[in-house]
């Protein structure tokens, strides 16, 4: 598995409000916030249901990951999906560090991974509480 998720009890934009807000409680931002619907209607002329992608980033750990390998920027930020499904329930899902940097062979990695992985998980319960 590469990630992990949750259904929330708001509505679609809500959901993005508290994601964004949970995940400040664990020390990351949002740097990139991908509006896929409007990205999809814009270009491809097809509807689709709301779908944003938000790259978290927690700069502490992101310099250290980035210390330990400068090309695992390729693997960041941590990737949130908000999106509404076919029946409007809202699902929050969070990219697994763990699967993720697991492609990184460096020393120290692995621990970074599970931290992250713990703060995005502390994010995922306090969603679904």
């Amino acid at each position: 598995m590469y990630a992990f998720s949750v259904t929330v009890k708001d509505n679609y934009a809500q959901a993005v409000t508290r994601v964004t807000e949970a995940l400040k409680t664990e020390g990351f931002g949002i740097l990139t916030e991908i509006d896929v619907q409007a990205t999809f209607k814009k270009k491809l002329g097809v509807d689709r249901r709301p779908y944003v992608i938000l790259g978290a980033c927690n700069p502490p750990l992101a310099h250290q990951a980035l210390e330990a390998d400068p090309d695992i920027g390729l693997l960041l930020p941590c990737n949130v999906v908000v999106r509404e499904e076919q029946d409007g329930d809202v699902t929050v899902a969070f990219m697994d560090p763990v699967a993720v940097l697991g492609l990184v062979n460096r020393p120290g990695v692995e621990k970074l991974a599970r931290e992250v992985r713990a703060r995005l998980a502390r994010v995922c319960a306090q969603l679904g509480g």
